[in-house]
């Protein structure tokens, strides 16, 4: 009998997550804030690893890598792939757009405060205005366009992000904010699904207690309600994608996708009618190898090889894609929620290729915990 905890009870994939295992006759649950649980579902912002792997014999298996947040915000992602890169002399933005980190005023003169007390540590705070002026110049006078767009390192859902020709405008807006922002080259040619509409795409990517890299087979294309408006950088419904944004701010929400979600089957068909390509020949070879590139590039800072007990997490990879079919990293998220018709595949896989290999039975569970198995639903990478 195995013993299971849920610190984490907002979760979507959690929560059903949770039900398999509560239909396994191998598994007990516990009270919410008992560390001595087999498997732990810890919260994304609360996870005290220090508590766990003190228990003679006691195997403990936890759903976060502890300092995987490296490459879930979005400054410290691109100080991540930047160091990565460094170390191969390879380019930081072959597949990541070009991007500087920008912090507040305030934000620095707190740094140079602090750093007569913990020079080490604060000796990699940057501030990259200076070379992203340098690299609006070079863009406006070579001709590839003046857009960029500024996202806070925290943000989520759409929130706070500047889209402007103008690099006043952008930093200006990030002086009045009290976090450091990424300021990203706008992909100003993207390619468009019908109604001229932009989109991203969500994968879902499970890395389990031994570092395996498994790309679920099957995403989402989160779709704008409106059309593409190149000259408008402030109709922000034709620009951002995101759900909430979608929805609150477009009476066109729903219009073309239910709930403007698309899935890769009909993403497929549509390549093959339009373009006569596909995901195979072109996109999915781009998102697997940024997928593997992020995740190695961290391998040695978060494996779990040295400590007395082990991780796995979800990640979601959010891509763009441009006219010319070149896939971009936008960013990463460390606790992704999941499409409801694609939920049962990303649980079962968990289920199949991490718990049950970490905690092995030979007590038959609940069917319903088959229902996908990691065969179908996953690639390992």
């Amino acid at each position: 009998m195995y013993t299971f905890a849920v610190r984490d009870e907002g979760s979507s994939v959690y929560n059903a997550l949770t039900k398999l295992i509560e239909a396994d006759a191998n598994w007990k649950r516990l009270k919410k804030g008992n560390p001595k649980a087999n498997l732990i579902f810890l919260e994304r912002n609360n996870q005290p690893f220090w508590k766990f792997g003190h228990q003679p014999g006691l195997k403990q298996l936890t759903n976060y890598y502890r300092g995987s947040e490296v490459i879930c915000r979005k400054v410290k992602l691109v100080s991540v792939l930047a160091h990565h890169f460094a170390l191969k002399n390879q380019d930081i933005f072959q597949w990541l757009p070009e991007s500087f980190i920008i912090r507040p005023i305030q934000n620095l003169e707190k740094y140079a405060a602090m750093k007569s007390k913990k020079p080490r540590a604060l000796e990699k705070v940057t501030d990259e205005r200076g070379e992203f002026m340098k690299a609006f110049e070079r863009h406006r006078n070579s001709g590839r366009g003046e857009a960029w767009i500024a996202k806070s390192s925290t943000g989520a859902k759409g929130e706070g992000i500047i889209i402007s020709r103008s690099p006043d405008d952008l930093i200006s807006a990030i002086e009045n904010q009290p976090e450091p922002h990424i300021v990203q080259k706008y992909i100003e040619k993207p390619l468009l699904l019908s109604g001229q509409r932009k989109f991203d795409v969500r994968c879902w990517v499970v890395l389990d207690h031994e570092y395996n890299i498994h790309l679920m087979k099957e995403g989402v294309l989160r779709t704008s309600s409106d059309a593409y408006d190149e000259d408008n950088l402030t109709r922000i419904t034709s620009h951002l994608t995101n759900h909430c944004i979608q929805e609150e701010q477009s009476a066109n929400f729903g219009k073309y996708e239910e709930g403007n979600e698309m899935f890769f089957a009909e993403f497929d068909g549509f390549l093959k009618k339009k373009y006569g390509t596909s995901m195979v020949d072109k996109i999915l070879p781009q998102i697997r190898m940024i997928v593997k590139e992020c995740l190695l590039a961290i391998k040695e800072d978060i494996n779990t090889d040295h400590l007395s007990y082990q991780s796995f997490q979800v990640f979601g990879f959010d891509f763009m894609i441009d006219a010319a079919f070149k896939v971009w990293l936008i960013e990463i998220n460390g606790a992704p929620a999941c499409a409801k018709r694609l939920l049962p595949q990303l649980t079962s896989g968990i289920f199949n290729m991490v718990i049950k290999q970490v905690f092995p039975s030979d007590i038959a569970c609940d069917e319903q915990a088959g229902d996908c198995t990691e065969e179908c639903a996953f690639e390992t990478l």
